[in-house]
């Protein structure tokens, strides 16, 4: 296996894009996936007490809940599986099990691509929902 020296890689292109330039590197997805993003957790419990920054990550990487930011071309596509239709659209919240997915970091933002059939549901309020 090959060591791989971050140091010698140039990361100024990257960290020194503007917002629009930024969104362009959101990786598309293909075929049956679906890229989704994680809503931030909340960063105080309903009676106002602040949450520990680790409960915070634990809350974030374990959630049920994602947003279906794009999907493939050939998402929801197979009728024998999915007679009905798509199970969700782009711009629905939506339920997994939690950690479903490849998980990704992009500009400090948390991003999953799941396969097609792993929703389990779509929500119209993401809020007050928790992993238990």
């Amino acid at each position: 296996m090959t060591n791989f020296d971050v140091s010698a890689v140039d990361l100024s292109g990257v960290l020194n894009k503007n917002s629009e330039e930024k969104a362009k590197q959101i990786p598309d997805p293909v075929t049956f996936h679906l890229l989704c993003m994680l809503p931030e957790a909340s960063e105080e419990y309903d009676n106002g007490l602040v949450k520990a920054e680790k409960t915070i990550q634990f809350e974030e990487l374990l959630s049920p809940v994602l947003f279906v930011a794009k999907m493939g071309p050939d998402a929801f596509k197979d009728t024998s599986r999915f007679p009905s239709g798509n199970s969700c659209n782009v711009g629905d919240f939506i339920i997994v099990r939690p950690n479903t997915g490849t998980r990704m970091k992009i500009h400090g933002t948390e991003w999953r691509i799941i396969n097609d059939d792993s929703v389990e549901a779509v929500i119209q309020d993401p809020r007050g929902i928790q992993r238990v």
